[in-house]
């Protein structure tokens, strides 16, 4: 079953993906995309490490290249998230470039046959203006394909504000 959620940041998405691996049988694995580049973002991995504290999930540590990941047992995997994993793979030397986008979907479906659940957690980004300079917009292009390459494949696909999931495809739970 693979489920792709999107939300705004602080919508609850990452909350929302965390209860519902939580209630799914194990191995768990989050796969963690953010790079502590900053204060600012080492103490987000520390809410986001607390906030699923107890849970049973192993860490496994993933800034790019996804497609080259292989999982040491079938389980359930939550990814999170989608957003950070395409700008890292933008935007670092060691990345795709241009190509993020295939990139990440390439890893993405890479992953599906080692997980008996895969949750990816993606971001809404599209609703912040419209005068960004090129490398935003390169941005928000690549990250369009993806969310849309994704929701396709998904089984369900769930967007979150304000803390509630609305299915847009798939049943609810």
């Amino acid at each position: 079953m693979f489920t792709f959620i999107l939300g705004g940041s602080a919508s609850g998405k990452s909350a929302f993906a965390e209860r519902m691996a939580a209630a799914l049988p194990g191995p768990r694995y989050y796969i963690a995309t953010m790079q502590p580049f900053d204060r600012e973002c080492e103490l987000r991995i520390a809410r986001h490490r607390a906030q699923r504290a107890g849970l049973g999930f192993s860490t496994v540590e993933c800034p790019m290249g996804l497609e080259k990941l292989s999982l040491p047992r079938r389980g359930t995997v939550l990814l999170e998230c989608v957003g950070n994993l395409t700008a890292n793979e933008m935007f670092s030397p060691q990345g795709a470039g241009d190509g993020a986008a295939e990139a990440v979907l390439r890893g993405v479906f890479h992953l599906l046959p080692q997980c008996a659940h895969l949750i990816a957690v993606g971001n809404e980004v599209f609703c912040g203006g419209a005068d960004y300079d090129p490398s935003t917009l390169r941005y928000l292009q690549q990250m369009a394909l993806i969310n849309r390459g994704l929701a396709a494949r998904a089984d369900r696909a769930v967007e979150v504000s304000a803390g509630i999931p609305i299915f847009h495809k798939g049943a609810g739970r």
